[in-house]
């Protein structure tokens, strides 16, 4: 029975989509009979050791205690300590450099594994903006490169992530691309709502960082209340400033009786929000974040798997997910005017947003959660089989 030591500086649960991949990526390995042991970060409210999806679940470090580095270092030192009790094992395996850095400098594991769905050095900047040009952000992005050449395998979840990845050193080889799923059972299509005199609502769900585009997405919404009545939704997690600078404008724009603002609900909630939507968006900016480093937005797999109209920014990652007026309706960027527009042809044309619905759903079975995780079980097959010999000696190439 292999002995894995996951390391993700991610509360788990919570509503963001991190804790959906861990807790699926988990689930993957223990059903298949890994003997997994996940080690989180400390968070209040949840117990400091538990059993979650078939694994040993240990939260680690102070709750809400510090900045972030002060926590990230201390996650860390809990991760190193964790890796020498545990020891030895068959991998380990994280999802950043906070926990990749003491795996690796511990040789407490045969294997190691990267789960590079971000970088700190990218998403950081967006959160802490002071952060920007200073040696710290220098000193993180230089530990990161060392953590993906000396991991045996990166996994990541976009073509467009394993090409930055690969652009900073990165071996190509040894970088699977996994994509994010759904889980079918709890996001099932259902048709679209009636319109008999029912006042349409667009949802948005998911964080309310900065690189989501959520100013765009109140800019269009003026324009279509001039043509026709529409309630927006957004559902999600946000900093104080994100939900300040959100109800900020809102006000300016005098639209605080048609947008609602609601904090993140958990997961098992999510397919309720959908199935009560008209159009699903995902308005992402054009950015470093989404450009360059690129995602896999798990919102917009969901809506999909709903059965729901879509409309989403066209940039590359999004439009490795559906197509272009078959799947979704995509838009420019940043571009309130163009999702304007977008949202007014699936509100104008009920033949237009059941076809687009039904082809996203149909397209939304291709990315299940089981398809990741038999992908992910073989990448530890590949690896576990090979012999011993350095850094990237187990992997195998690329797929995806």
């Amino acid at each position: 029975m292999p002995r894995v030591l996951y390391a993700a500086f991610d509360v788990v649960p919570s509503p963001k989509g991190a804790s959906t991949h861990v807790a699926q990526f988990v689930a993957g390995l223990t059903g298949a009979g890994h003997e997994v042991t996940l080690v989180t970060p400390r968070a209040p409210g949840l117990a400091t050791e538990e059993a979650f999806a078939g694994a040993r679940l240990l939260r680690v470090g102070t709750p809400g205690g510090g900045n972030f580095l002060t926590r990230a270092l201390e996650f860390g030192e809990e991760v190193a300590r964790l890796a020498f009790a545990l020891g030895p094992l068959d991998v380990g395996h994280f999802r950043s450099l906070w926990g990749g850095l003491p795996l690796l400098a511990t040789g407490a594991a045969r294997r190691t594994v990267f789960e590079a769905n971000s970088l700190s050095s990218v998403e950081l900047p967006f959160h802490y903006p002071a952060l920007r040009g200073t040696p710290t952000l220098e000193k993180i992005r230089r530990l990161e490169l060392q953590v993906l050449r000396e991991s045996d395998a990166v996994v990541c979840v976009s073509r467009v992530t394993r090409s930055f990845l690969a652009s900073l050193g990165a071996d190509a080889r040894r970088i699977e691309v996994i994509p994010n799923g759904v889980d079918g059972a709890a996001f099932r299509a259902t048709p679209l709502p009636p319109r008999d005199g029912r006042e349409p609502v667009a949802l948005y769900v998911g964080t309310l960082a900065d690189w989501q585009g959520l100013s765009a997405l109140v800019d269009a919404l003026p324009a279509v209340l001039a043509r026709r009545p529409l309630r927006l939704r957004i559902v999600g997690r946000g900093r104080s400033r994100q939900r300040k600078d959100l109800a900020k404008r809102v006000r300016r724009l005098g639209l605080e009786d048609r947008v609602e603002v609601l904090p993140a609900v958990p997961h098992h909630e999510v397919p309720a929000l959908v199935a009560g939507a008209d159009v699903c968006v995902a308005p992402l900016g054009y950015n470093e974040r989404n450009v360059v480093q690129g995602c896999c937005p798990l919102k917009v797999l969901e809506y999909m798997a709903g059965g729901r109209p879509v409309v989403a920014s066209n940039l590359p990652v999004v439009r490795e997910l559906l197509r272009e007026e078959r799947d979704a309706l995509l838009v420019p960027p940043d571009a309130p005017a163009a999702l304007a527009d977008a949202l007014l042809r699936v509100l104008e044309d009920e033949r237009l947003a059941r076809r687009l619905g039904a082809h996203a759903a149909r397209r939304a079975e291709r990315f299940t959660w089981k398809r990741a995780q038999k992908r992910l079980l073989k990448l530890y097959a590949r690896l576990l089989a090979a012999p011993d010999g350095g850094p990237g000696s187990g992997s195998a190439p690329p797929r995806g």
